[in-house]
């Protein structure tokens, strides 16, 4: 098991604390690369998984972009951008909103939703291969997460 400080070749920290910032950094930067590449062949990004997965939850209905950015994993996403990438793969469908001209509402394609579906198995194993805990110490994991947020 590769220890941090053989990862980034840094034997000594200033703490516990910095070590342990940099270990969960370094770690989202590993699963992030992981997922790129898994994603890769699919033809989407792990940013566009995201926004397939928040409106899938919101299927059959349509949200605002403002609202898939504040639920995204990453807010710095660019999600007009991104929107208008999965709409040209026709993954997501824009409509105008009928109480605002300026606005529009996206929703999930059928072919979004078969795209998932045809990912929900292989996430759920590629999720299980990068973090190889047991099922109470990926419990732990995500509580003691929470707790650093708190």
């Amino acid at each position: 098991m590769p220890k941090i400080e053989d990862e980034i070749k840094q034997p000594k920290f200033k703490s516990t604390h910095q070590k342990a910032v940099l270990n969960i950094l370094f770690t989202a930067n590993w699963i992030q690369n992981k997922q790129k590449d898994f994603f890769e062949p699919y033809g989407i990004t792990g940013q566009q998984y995201n926004i397939l997965r928040i409106l899938r939850g919101q299927h059959p209905n349509r949200i605002s972009g403002a609202e898939i950015k504040a639920r995204m994993l990453d807010k710095n996403s660019d999600v007009s951008r991104l929107l208008d990438r999965m709409i040209g793969k026709n993954l997501v469908v824009r409509r105008q909103c009928p109480n605002d001209k300026r606005a529009s509402d996206i929703g999930i394609s059928e072919a979004g939703l078969e795209l998932l579906m045809n990912l929900d198995k292989a996430i759920n194993s590629l999720d299980t291969s990068l973090i190889s805990l047991s099922k109470e110490e990926a419990e732990q994991l995500s509580v003691l997460l929470d707790k650093c947020r708190d």
